[in-house]
């Protein structure tokens, strides 16, 4: 009589080549969506300080104006010192002559201040 012996498999472990190269595949293409999305994010918070700063600074620079004697045709220019090195200023004023107002058009004047 003879004896069949059964020999037991034990269960593979591991990962075959092909599904390291799935998975690193996509890791790849995840990894590049994220780096692409944080230098927008850097790129739009670059933006959204300009946009939020000029205006406060362009504010500043009218009030100055406003507290200082107005020439009647002025033209100047200039930056905002060593706290905002990246923004200057012009200035541009004129008169405004109105026919609906006449005689008190004379104080009427068009500040136009330039980031």
């Amino acid at each position: 009589m003879k004896t069949l012996e059964i020999e037991k498999r034990q269960p593979d472990f591991g990962f075959t080549l092909l599904e390291i190269m799935v998975a690193i595949s996509i890791i790849a293409i995840v990894l590049i969506a994220i780096f692409k999305m944080h230098s927008q994010t850097i790129n739009l918070n670059l933006a959204t300080r300009f946009y939020s700063t000029a205006p406060l600074l362009a504010q500043n620079k009218i009030a100055e104006l406003e507290a200082t004697s107005l020439n009647d045709q002025m033209a100047e220019s200039g930056n905002f010192g060593d706290d905002f090195p990246n923004y200057s200023w012009s200035v541009s004023m004129d008169n405004i002559e109105s026919e609906i107002l006449g005689a008190d058009s004379e104080s009427l004047k068009k500040i136009e201040v330039t980031n």
